[in-house]
């Protein structure tokens, strides 16, 4: 019997050794696409396995990553290459501020072998550990099925935060959080929910703006450092449809002014540099150190006849945290007039050294304009970077930064000019951006066979605590602080 078990224990492992892919002995250089586009990219450490696929299927693959001291081969499931977690995790504490060199072979039925190489950059900066976007159609009519999720990045678990198949298909939007922490965190919610829904661990509390006796809504939001106060843009928007045009949809507002919401006080704030009739002022943002506001402003116009005069300035202005006090005077960072472009999502590192934002040929709603781009302005020396090596020929839009200042990931339509897709992108010691990548997914199928955008990736270093349970049963509560009086203008 026990003869009988080693003869069984030899048998299986040498089985294991016979399935075991071995690289071509021989094979000429060749060129072939893979999707995702993994070569040469930068990624963090503790990202996880980046799967690729070989575009054209008909081809057989072997693929082999090797590093100083490890190798990992896998042949390919008709034509993808799924690298497990434990192997890839090894390979790439190992490569840590080096390369993993990837070489793939592949070949048609029948025919001789080619190789193409390529490496993956592995930086010693970690990611944050979470993702969270909104999953929408990307059309202009179907929202009755959406949500918010949540993804850890360093490996493919993906939690559904809440979706509106449980709150009477209520629009939800705009989540935000308070230093990139799960516990607080805030998001909208429109139709028979309707309010601001701010959560502090697993207490949720909802309240709802009026203006002149009238139904108003907070929009894009920004938390201060601090935590005590969030910064809100409120606007009435509309949207018209372009018969001829190279954006099919355009979005525009015809008032939009920025608040600031004192979560202790429970009192709302503003300025008349901060809401203006002459003017439209939108997408706040705090500097890291809270002792400024960021903003945008554009002259208001007569819309919609004059939706392409519409350029956005970006704009700063002192603010007091102790006593929620605003300044008297806004400085000019970007200015739309001379620069002749329209500028909106203002993000400024963690560390304070560089700016992030999305500029377009006019207008605010830069998801349908395929011209909108990131660019990065140098706080210390002023220098605007035009990012080339990140922006495509369709949208790149809505960021936001990791809390090393090391990485950010934003939603893109590169790939299809349909549908947006969160990518992601190293910044070094200098500033420098390296290529961007699709965040990893288990198949790397994922993204085309999925009927959902992600919009507003918004990195976090810690998960949501709050169920799912406990938000449904929060927006059901009649229970509800609304807020008639805002305290300066």
């Amino acid at each position: 019997m026990k003869r009988l078990s080693i003869c069984w224990i030899i048998g299986c492992f040498l089985g294991l050794v016979a399935c075991k892919p071995e690289v071509p002995a021989r094979a000429e250089l060749g060129e072939t696409d893979v999707f995702p586009d993994y070569r040469e990219v930068t990624v963090p450490v503790n990202m996880a396995p980046p799967n690729f696929k070989l575009v054209d299927q008909q081809l057989q693959g072997i693929t082999r990553l090797k590093t100083m001291n490890r190798e990992l081969i896998i042949a390919a499931d008709q034509g993808t290459f799924n690298l497990p977690e434990t192997d890839w995790k090894v390979l790439s504490q190992d490569a840590q501020g080096k390369q993993i060199d990837v070489t793939v072979y592949f070949r048609e039925p029948q025919s001789d072998w080619k190789q193409m190489s390529f490496p993956i950059y592995v930086s010693r900066d970690s990611v944050d550990a979470y993702l969270v976007y909104r999953r929408i159609f990307p059309g202009y009519r179907m929202w009755n099925e959406m949500g918010i999720y949540q993804r850890c990045v360093e490996n493919y678990v993906e939690k559904s935060v809440l979706n509106n198949q449980s709150t009477n298909n209520s629009c939800m939007n705009c989540h935000a959080f308070c230093g990139r922490q799960g516990e607080r965190m805030l998001f909208h919610q429109r139709g028979s929910h309707n309010g601001t829904y701010l959560i502090d661990h697993r207490q949720v509390k909802k309240i709802v703006l009026e203006r002149d006796g009238k139904p108003a809504s907070f929009v894009y939001p920004y938390w201060h450092p601090s935590g005590r106060y969030v910064a809100f843009s409120t606007n009435e928007t509309h949207q018209d449809f372009h018969i001829s045009d190279n954006n099919r949809i355009e979005v525009y507002d015809v008032e939009s002014d920025v608040l600031i919401y004192d979560t202790e006080k429970e009192r709302v704030l503003s300025s008349p540099l901060l809401a203006s009739k002459a003017c439209y002022e939108t997408f706040p943002a705090f500097t890291p150190d809270g002792n400024y506001l960021l903003f945008c402003s554009a002259d208001s116009v007569c819309m919609p006849e004059n939706y392409r005069d519409v350029r956005y300035s970006l704009l700063r202005i002192a603010f007091d945290p102790e006593d929620g006090s605003i300044g008297t005077q806004v400085d000019t960072l970007y200015n739309a007039r001379e620069a002749g472009r329209s500028v909106k999502f203002p993000r400024v590192s963690p560390d304070g050294k560089l700016l992030l934002y999305t500029v377009s040929d006019y207008g605010n709603f830069s998801i349908w304009h395929r011209d909108a781009d990131l660019h990065m302005l140098d706080l210390s020396t002023g220098v605007i970077d035009s990012l080339p090596e990140v922006n495509s020929p369709d949208v790149e839009s809505y960021h936001s930064w990791s809390g090393n200042s090391r990485w950010f990931v934003f939603s893109s339509r590169r790939d299809d000019g349909l549908f947006t897709r969160p990518y992601l992108v190293h910044v070094d010691e200098r500033g420098q951006c390296g290529k961007p990548f699709l965040l990893p997914q288990v198949s790397p199928d994922y993204y085309e066979r999925s009927l959902f955008s992600f919009n507003v990736p918004e990195f976090i270093q810690t998960p949501i605590l709050i169920s799912k349970e406990r938000l449904v049963k929060a927006s059901r509560k009649e229970e509800v602080m609304t807020i008639k009086r805002i305290e300066g203008i």
